[in-house]
């Protein structure tokens, strides 16, 4: 075939994916109640920091705030990627550990670094603005979860009919995870995921229902576990010094949603008693003066440039708005409040130390392993067009319609949507993972990608690349050069082997 047909091709392809967003489109729109206003981003960049903080009005504290502390600029808002001083990040929400030149590529680990430092991540987000007015996904990851080294925790959020329900997970969803480990230390983990899906669920249903609000979200989440033992005796590493808020029995939430609604840089640690500076839990035991009274850390745009440095052997940006978006982040100042530091535990002197990959996902999202160069899918597609899904809706008094549910929502299950709630249900599909030496990298990801890329074409494109950073951007700007005509989150989680 010429390279003149292609191109026809190409092109006819893209203008069939064109008239049907914007048929989606007008649906989206009817539901959302918007006039069809056009909001302005930034491009997406490679270095680490999030589109959405500085790209929406919500920061402006005249803004007025929903229930939930939701806001109301157009684009759902991610906490602005960081880099800790040192290799600790006392479970502050997207900010990655400093690193050492010989962190900084997983195959260069010896086995001292590779015992703390068990993976990195590396994520990239574009609203795609040819075909989206508003960027309506949300993602978040978290170093050493539940003040356990070596243990993460990782998530995409996919919204539709609105950006709210995203935004409000990826803020809040792993502070319900770490409440739900806290408080049933013995249950299974897929058990407690499927638990804080169903709370985390109801919860966005009030919020719905308080702050007259229709959206939902697709989800995928990932939280890799260090565990002892195996079989019926397995179990994970508890920190004492942590203790549970109580979101599991209806505790707490307005507490958490209040800090959720503060600037960005002001964000409690996923851990923390406190603000971002600060380890917790999810209310820390005591209450000690810190050492840092009241410090104040800034985060210079210097160094996120050392950070990306260090990860792609160079500290130039690629464009002009890349520039603009680390300049930012002069200004973005994170405040410790007085407060107890809980450290985290390191069990990398355990000899029966095993490191096991839950996942739970709703909807389209999906998260891939690649195991020994193979693309394993570690999710399930919850769609109309899923036969099982369609006799379960059908079952329930429903219907599918062109393979929406009551011709409206492509998905089964999501998150939020509580005015579907009786058919589009937010139970999640779970899986268990014993990782190994063949596990190289996980790609978490929304449907953006993976509408116009298969799972085993994903792996290939990006396993020779070392770095997560540079392997979920070329992922993106694959699927922007295969006409993806939705939103783009792309993570990529590049494991590392003592």
């Amino acid at each position: 075939m010429s390279i003149r047909d292609n191109t026809k091709n190409n092109e006819a392809r893209w203008n069939r994916r064109v008239s049907d967003f914007m048929i989606k489109s007008i649906a989206n729109s009817a539901a959302m109640g918007q006039g069809g206003i056009a909001a302005t981003s930034p491009q997406q960049t490679t270095t680490p920091t999030s589109i959405s903080d500085y790209d929406s009005p919500a920061n402006s504290p005249e803004m007025p705030k929903r229930p939930g502390g939701l806001s109301d600029g157009p684009n759902a808002r991610s906490k602005t990627v960081t880099v800790a001083d040192g290799e600790d990040t006392f479970g502050v929400l997207n900010r990655h550990p400093a690193v050492s030149d010989k962190q900084a590529s997983p195959d260069k680990c010896n086995d001292q670094i590779a015992n703390r430092v068990t993976f990195r991540v590396g994520v990239s987000e574009d609203k795609n603005k040819r075909c989206r007015r508003t960027m309506e996904d949300a993602h978040s990851f978290v170093y050493d979860f539940a003040g356990v080294k070596g243990q993460g925790y990782f998530a995409v959020f996919d919204g539709h009919a609105g950006k709210h329900a995203a935004e409000w997970c990826g803020q809040n969803f792993h502070e319900y995870l770490l409440d739900a480990i806290l408080t049933h230390p013995d249950q299974p983990i897929p058990d407690l995921m499927n638990k804080t899906f169903h709370v985390v669920d109801s919860r966005l249903s009030h919020l719905a229902h308080a702050g007259k609000t229709s959206s939902g979200c697709t989800a995928v989440t990932a939280f890799l576990r260090l565990e002892k033992g195996d079989g019926p005796d397995k179990s994970g590493y508890i920190n004492n010094g942590l203790q549970a808020r109580g979101l599991m029995e209806g505790k707490g939430e307005d507490e958490l949603e209040a800090q959720t609604a503060l600037q960005p840089g002001s964000r409690r640690s996923s851990m923390g008693g406190g603000t971002s500076g600060q380890m917790g839990g999810a209310g820390a035991p005591g209450n000690g003066s810190s050492s840092s009274g009241g410090m104040v850390r800034k985060m210079s745009s210097k160094r996120i440039k050392d950070f990306v440095k260090s990860l792609t052997g160079s500290g130039s940006s690629n464009s002009k708005d890349d520039e603009n978006a680390l300049a930012e982040d002069e200004d973005d100042v994170i405040k410790a409040e007085d407060g107890t530091k809980v450290e985290a535990i390191d069990p990398a002197n355990d000899p029966n130390l095993r490191r096991v990959l839950y996942t739970a996902n709703v909807g389209d999202a999906r998260a891939v392993i690649c195991r020994g160069g193979k693309a394993v899918r570690l999710t399930y597609d919850h769609k109309g067009s899923d036969a099982q899904e369609a006799k379960r809706i059908t079952d329930a008094g429903g219907f599918v319609m062109n393979n929406r549910v009551n011709g409206v929502l492509a998905v089964t299950r999501s998150l939020g949507d509580s005015s579907m709630k009786e058919f589009v249900v937010g139970s999640p599909y779970t899986t268990e993972t014993a990782l190994d030496d063949q596990d190289e990298f996980l790609i978490v990801a929304c449907d953006g990608l993976w509408d116009v890329c298969e799972d085993q074409e994903a792996v290939d494109l990006i396993r020779n690349i070392t770095d997560p950073q540079d392997a979920s951007k070329f992922l993106l700007d694959h699927a922007m050069s295969n006409y993806s005509t939705d939103n783009l989150s792309v993570m990529v989680i590049r494991f590392t082997h003592a």
